[in-house]
């Protein structure tokens, strides 16, 4: 029996994968979510501890997508996806130290674990839309890394129309060139005079109104509000975990996280039955996540710039589908404790922050901290990593219990995506860019910087679309 989805906010229609997939955002901006999750017992997760990424992945997602498309055509669409990673392991772990490990998840093209999941959704976008004769307009918003994979996975599709909205001068400038480097009549740059958070309203509050289009063209996100994104990076925690014994050996992980959905990813994994003891909560200076698990209380603050852009985001987007489970899937609760956010701020009740408490932990590194990390990991390990990763690194060594067992920092991206910050650690060290990106500098640009004004994105796109 196939999975139907439902909204965290319990006023939109309920829709099966493909309608997920193509509806993003829901119409109640409530965020989809799968009625039930495939649970793996013990034998069967044993049973696929020898399995390749890209068999792996597919035994993972085929339960989500059933009904929409055969698990024979899902794995034609998984092995195109990883097809132009560098690496032959696609999630390759290294060991740092004993029990501390890092997955290595910024092998993709455009070298960040972003790759994972959109590499799959162009390829699921495409194969879904030419079944179907229809064109649909992506729309984005990207603190960096989403918006260049996004682009990546997308641009060769002929039914798909490409926007993505991302803060002007707060990104580094190899995620700008990364994206708008790319040629093709579908992809369209849109530098905001901005923040992260304004990118990401604009997105939502397309999804809510979405009359702005031509005739006949539907809008989908790619952002993580999309569940299919979600869907797709469960896998690599099972992968790391059948690495270093499990099922039989709890795993523990620190993902550096600002909008929730990485990390939320392994809080399904540990539903779905790999046993998890420990979920690091990784942040920078804005650290909206950190707060609402140290002090219970979920509220905004202005965005400050740091050395990890990437998570320079104050709104959680996907927060919010872990509120639903600790409120035991009160829609309407949820409908209005974000209507209580959207003021500034939500008190999380003693039951929920107990359950939160449960499985997630978290700390908050500063950039002092972050240059510190890269220069340590580069003396003790030879490894030089993004300011990210360092966070990630930092947190699972302050929040690791002994007693866990292995830890597992999520590499999110290249250190070459951010040199500016790797100089600052003074390791000595320059991080080159792959072959592929050699010529990056070189290359045209091709985007637009508009106002953080809601009409003048819609006339933009609406003028844009391709007939």
């Amino acid at each position: 029996m196939s999975i139907r989805y439902f909204s965290t906010r319990g006023q939109a229609p309920v829709l099966d994968f493909e309608g997920v997939l193509l509806a993003g955002l829901a119409r109640d901006g409530g965020l989809y979510l799968p009625e039930s999750l495939p649970h793996f017992s013990a034998d069967e997760l044993r049973a696929m501890r020898g399995l390749s990424y890209t068999d792996l992945a597919t035994t993972v997602i085929a339960p989500f997508v059933e009904g929409s498309i055969d698990r024979n055509t899902l794995a034609q669409l998984v092995e195109a996806s990883y097809t132009d990673f560098r690496h032959e392991a696609i999630a390759p772990l290294i060991q740092l130290d004993h029990d501390q490990w890092l997955l290595e998840l910024f092998h993709g093209p455009t070298l960040a674990f972003k790759d994972f999941a959109l590499q799959l959704l162009g390829r699921l976008l495409d194969h879904i839309l030419t079944r179907r004769g229809e064109k649909v307009v992506i729309m984005g918003a990207t603190s960096g890394d989403t918006g260049s994979a996004a682009i990546e996975g997308c641009r060769h599709c002929e039914n798909v129309d490409i926007f993505i909205l991302y803060p002007d001068g707060r990104v580094s400038d190899v995620q700008r060139r990364q994206m708008t480097t790319v040629e093709g009549d579908n992809v369209h740059n849109l530098a905001v005079r901005g923040n992260f958070d304004d990118c990401q309203a604009l997105v939502k509050a397309s999804f809510v109104g979405e009359r702005f289009l031509p005739d006949g063209r539907s809008l989908v996100a790619v952002n993580s509000i999309n569940w299919a994104r979600i869907m797709a990076q469960i896998v690599y925690y099972f992968y790391a975990a059948f690495a270093l014994g499990g099922p039989d050996r709890p795993v523990s992980f620190s993902v550096p996280t600002g909008n929730f959905g990485d990390i939320y990813a392994g809080y399904l994994a540990h539903r779905m039955g790999l046993p998890v003891n420990n979920l690091v909560i990784a942040t920078n200076r804005n650290d909206v996540l950190h707060r609402m698990l140290t002090t219970g209380t979920y509220s905004r603050q202005p965005i400050e710039a740091s050395l990890s852009p990437s998570m320079d985001i104050s709104i959680s987007s996907n927060f919010e589908r872990l509120l639903f489970d600790l409120y035991d899937g009160d829609a309407a609760k949820i409908a209005s404790l974000m209507d209580e956010f959207d003021q500034g701020k939500v008190a999380l009740s003693d039951a929920a922050l107990a359950k939160v408490r449960s499985l997630f932990t978290s700390a908050c590194v500063s950039d002092e901290e972050t240059c510190e990390e890269i220069s340590r990991l580069w003396t003790h390990t030879g490894l030089l990593v993004d300011p990210h990763t360092a966070i990630g690194t930092r947190a699972a060594r302050q929040c690791r219990r002994a007693e866990e067992g292995p830890m597992v920092t999520l590499a999110t991206a290249h250190p070459a995506k951010f040199p500016a910050a790797v100089a600052r650690a003074e390791t000595g060290e320059s991080p080159q860019l792959p072959p592929h990106l050699t010529d990056l500098f070189d290359r045209e640009e091709r985007f637009h910087t508009l106002d953080n004004e809601l009409t003048a994105i819609h006339a933009f796109m609406a003028a844009q679309c391709r007939s």
